[in-house]
């Protein structure tokens, strides 16, 4: 992955990562707000897919990614009317105006790990900046679990300020790099080139059990649709290894500790190479995160999870009293 990403031509892709901070109380009118924003947005050409992450226990920060295949699609979108009345319609909803980075080009913001950081370089500063983000990049490799870093730098008339993004192989390992000694070391030397900077995570809920690639659009699904399907093929995992396993160990004596984590590794594996792939694959025309994702196939995916649920309950209460 490279550690500098420069826009180009209109022909690369784009991504805008929009940070909104909800008043407390309003969650419910903005989950509603933002359904209707992600199908206006997919109403115009060039869609490709959106993540919705909700505020970690830090905050009540909601980063929304929108991804467009070009960057005057994107932008077509950003300034467009009906953005701009859902944006008035929202006001009251955000304590602060929405903040934003436009990405173009590089590669899109997907994953569990991700952090976006954007910085108001100060005036004849580039080159200094530049500079210094090549020393956080040389800091951050030799912290565990990195996997690449990109600079993007302004695109004109759309974006103004920098923005770096760099991947952890997960939470632990991100936060161990941002609130690191060398970090806060280097951010003390680098402040001469900067006025300010903000930070935005970008989280999933269950990682790799959600990746649709080969034909299909990249991404994770809405994090309530991967509780549901974890549910789907969990659930029944439980269930039949308690019925096959747990009697074994029971008669072999297994302390209840150990037991218990004998079946975890062997739901974790289930799910993980067996269960959730079949899962994705049924679901797919629900779980990927498609162009034109409409409520109606919201509701019609949930209700075919829930019929599952309810057909596993009732098999297993015939069968298992």
């Amino acid at each position: 992955m490279s550690p500098h990403a420069t826009p180009g031509s209109h022909n690369e892709s784009a991504t805008v990562v929009t940070s909104q901070k909800v008043r407390p109380g309003c969650e419910d009118d903005y989950r509603r707000w933002q359904d209707r924003t992600n199908e206006a947005a997919g109403e115009f050409d060039g869609f490709e897919g959106m993540e919705q992450y909700p505020p970690t226990a830090e905050g009540n920060e909601w980063v929304v990614v929108f991804r467009f295949s070009r960057l005057d699609q994107l932008t077509t979108w950003l300034g467009s009317g009906r953005r701009r009345e859902l944006l008035e319609e929202a006001s009251a909803l955000f304590e602060e105006p929405p903040t934003q980075e436009v990405l173009a080009g590089g590669t899109p913001v997907r994953d569990a790990v991700t952090a976006v950081i954007s910085h108001d370089v100060r005036p004849d500063q580039e080159h200094a900046f530049a500079g210094w983000q090549e020393k956080i990049l040389a800091a951050q490799r030799k912290f565990p679990g990195f996997m690449g870093s990109e600079l993007f730098r302004p695109v004109k008339g759309v974006q103004d300020k920098w923005v770096t993004v760099f991947r952890f192989d997960n939470r632990q390992h991100l936060d161990a790099w941002l609130e690191s000694p060398e970090r806060r070391r280097l951010l003390d030397e680098g402040r001469e080139s900067f006025v300010s900077y903000d930070v935005r995570k970008v989280g999933s809920a269950f990682g790799s059990w959600f990746r649709f690639e080969q034909g299909e659009e990249e991404g994770a699904p809405p994090n309530w649709k991967q509780a549901m399907s974890v549910v789907l093929a969990l659930y029944p995992t439980v269930k039949i290894l308690n019925i096959t396993v747990g009697p074994p160990l029971d008669a072999l004596g297994v302390p209840g500790y150990l037991a218990l984590f004998i079946s975890n590794v062997l739901s974790v594996c289930i799910l993980t190479w067996l269960l959730m792939p079949l899962v994705n694959r049924a679901l797919t025309f629900w779980l990927v995160p498609g162009r034109r994702r409409s409520l109606r196939i919201d509701v019609a995916g949930a209700a075919v999870v829930v019929m599952c649920w309810l057909a596993f309950i009732a098999i297993f209460g015939l069968t298992t009293g």
